[in-house]
């Protein structure tokens, strides 16, 4: 399912406020989380976006170039995230977005701050996940891990969390930055 119009707009909003240059996105899919995110960047921003779906990134590919977006700014890496984003640059991202696998939520969460500036916000689509997030009674896997993402989030004093009731949840968090010693 393409992200909302609701969250879209936060995303937009997002990438706007924090004059986003450069901004990883988990999970392609057909590019309606990618357009929103680019359409707040910077001109010259890049949104950078890895999907384990070849026909994902292509439609995606085909909306930006219908959307009038220059190629270079949009650069689609295929392969699984956790694969590919420790190969990404530390600290070089404004906003990281995660829509893929829910079930390596909290992984995507240790990758983004290693990926993100101080100042930097990472946001997770699907934080409610269907209502289900907040009944105790849900135990599958997927549900379980959204749960722990928001309890790891939410305990992090290097983290300014919120979250959003827009679409299916979206939940942010600003990476703060923090003295060392």
């Amino acid at each position: 399912m393409p992200i909302g119009s609701g969250a879209g707009a936060a995303l937009r909003f997002l990438a706007s406020v924090l004059d986003a240059r450069a901004v990883v996105e988990i999970g392609t899919g057909t590019g309606v989380s990618g357009l929103w995110m680019l359409r707040g960047m910077r001109p010259d921003g890049v949104l950078t976006s890895v999907d384990t779906e070849a026909e994902h990134q292509r439609l995606a590919k085909e909306a930006f170039t219908e959307a009038g977006i220059p190629p270079q700014r949009a650069r689609l890496i295929p392969g699984a995230a956790l694969e590919v984003l420790p190969r990404l640059t530390d600290g070089h991202y404004d906003l990281v977005f995660a829509d893929g696998d829910k079930q390596e939520y909290p992984e995507y969460l240790a990758e983004a701050l290693r990926l993100l500036r101080p100042g930097g916000v990472v946001a997770f689509d699907n934080a409610l996940w269907h209502d289900r997030a907040a009944d105790p009674a849900q135990r599958d896997a997927d549900t379980t891990a959204i749960r722990e993402l928001s309890r790891v989030v939410r305990e992090d004093d290097a983290l300014v969390p919120v979250l959003l009731p827009v679409g299916d949840g979206l939940l942010l968090a600003k990476k703060v930055w923090v003295p060392e010693g």
